[in-house]
C-alpha cells in the first residue's frame, strides 16, 4: 500500500510557515532598502544605527532589570507556595491554590487594568517599582504550578532521613530538599525569565514615565515606518542570543551527563 504523502507536506507547509517570516527578518535586516519590499544591496547601517541608539539600550536595562529581579523573587515565593500546597491539604491551601491558579487563566489585558486601578488606589507612582511588582504577581503562578509538578514525585522519606542521621532543618533544606528541587525551580525561573522580558500588555500599562521596557520601546518604533530596519537588526541579535543560549545549555547538559 502506498503511503500518503500529506503528512510530509503538512510538516514542510508548518515549517516553512514558522521559519520563512524569521527568515526574511533576518535578510532585512541586512537590506539598504527602507522598506524593504525590494532589496536595494547589502548594508550594516541598521546595526550602526541600532548600536547608537541610546533610548533602545536604556529600555533594555529596564527590560533585564526587572526580568531578573522578579525572577529571582518569584523562585523564592513560588518554589514556598508550591511546597505548601504539596504538603498542606487544607480549606486554606484549597484558596491559596485558587488564588495562584487564577493568574493563569485570567486575561492579560484584565490583569493589567486591575493592577493599575489598584497601584493608582494605594496611591503608587507607576514606574520600575510597579512594573516589578506586576511581574512578580503572575511570574509567582508559573514558578508555583512549575515546581509543584516537581513535588508529585518528590519522595519525602529521604528528608525524614536525613532527619534521622542528625541533619538539622537548615541542612535538610540546603544538601537534600534544594538540590532535589533545584531542576525545577531553574525551569520554572527560566519560564518566568521569559515571560516577564516578553511581556507587553501588562507592562504597558503598570509603567510610567522613565520606566519603558523593550517591548513598549519596539511597539512605539513600530508605528513609524522609517524605524523598522532598526527593529529587524533588534530582533535578528535576539535570535541569536536566543540560539546560543540554547546551544550552550544543550552542550552543559550533554557534557554534564557525559
Amino acid at each position: 500500500m502506498k503511503r500518503s504523502r500529506l503528512p510530509l507536506f503538512t510538516t514542510v507547509f508548518i515549517l516553512l510557515f514558522f521559519y520563512v517570516p524569521i527568515l526574511l527578518l533576518v535578510l532585512n535586516s541586512f537590506n539598504a532598502s527602507r522598506f524593504g519590499g525590494s532589496w536595494e544591496g547589502f548594508t550594516l547601517n541598521w546595526y550602526v544605527r541600532l548600536f547608537n541608539d541610546g533610548p533602545i539600550w536604556t529600555a533594555l536595562r529596564n527590560t533585564l532589570i526587572i526580568a531578573v529581579s522578579s525572577t529571582l523573587v518569584s523562585m523564592i515565593l513560588g518554589t514556598l507556595a508550591a511546597f505548601a500546597l504539596h504538603r498542606y491539604n487544607t480549606r486554606l491551601q484549597r484558596i491559596h491554590y485558587t488564588l495562584i491558579y487564577t493568574p493563569l487563566v485570567v486575561p492579560d489585558i484584565l490583569m493589567g487594568m486591575s493592577l493599575l486601578l489598584f497601584f493608582v488606589a494605594m496611591g503608587f507612582q507607576l514606574g520600575l517599582t510597579t512594573i516589578f511588582l506586576a511581574h512578580v504577581t503572575f511570574c509567582i503562578s508559573y514558578v508555583a504550578m512549575v515546581v509543584l509538578a516537581r513535588l508529585q514525585d518528590f519522595d519525602f522519606s529521604v528528608i525524614e532521613a536525613s532527619q534521622d542521621l542528625g541533619a538539622g532543618w537548615w541542612d535538610t533544606l540546603w544538601r537534600v530538599l534544594l538540590p532535589m528541587l533545584a531542576p525545577g525551580i531553574a525551569a520554572g525561573g527560566l519560564l518566568a525569565f521569559t515571560l516577564s522580558i516578553d511581556d507587553f500588555v501588562i507592562t504597558f500599562f503598570v509603567s510610567g514615565p522613565g520606566s519603558t521596557t523593550l517591548p513598549i520601546r519596539i511597539y512605539s518604533m513600530m508605528k513609524h515606518s522609517r524605524n523598522m530596519p532598526i527593529i529587524n537588526a533588534l530582533s535578528t541579535i535576539l535570535l541569536v542570543v536566543t540560539f546560543l543560549a540554547v546551544w550552550s545549555s544543550q552542550r552543559l547538559t550533554r557534557e554534564k551527563r557525559t
